[in-house]
């Protein structure tokens, strides 16, 4: 069977418990915060990636060009040291 919980026990713990509650919400508060700046920084850096992969692409592809049209450019005689351009 369980008993009447003494008032004075009642008063003493209901303060406490009430704190803790309250510092529970704030602690949840505060990772649900934390959890939206974590997705936010996320994202900015899968763009920052994604920009950057394209940026490299593009420079892949310029570099491919450079040196197709430099080869177009470049002949060779037949003969060891000797290049025309």
């Amino acid at each position: 069977m369980v008993e009447k919980v003494p008032s004075w026990i009642e008063r003493l713990l209901l303060p406490k418990l009430s704190d803790i509650t309250g510092e529970m919400k704030a602690i949840n508060a505060r990772i649900y915060a934390l959890d939206k700046s974590i997705g936010s920084l996320r994202n900015e850096m899968m763009a920052r990636f994604e920009a950057v992969h394209k940026e490299i692409g593009s420079l892949r592809n310029e570099t491919s060009t450079r040196f197709e049209s430099l080869e177009k450019k470049i002949t060779y005689d037949g003969k060891v040291g000797r290049i025309r351009s």
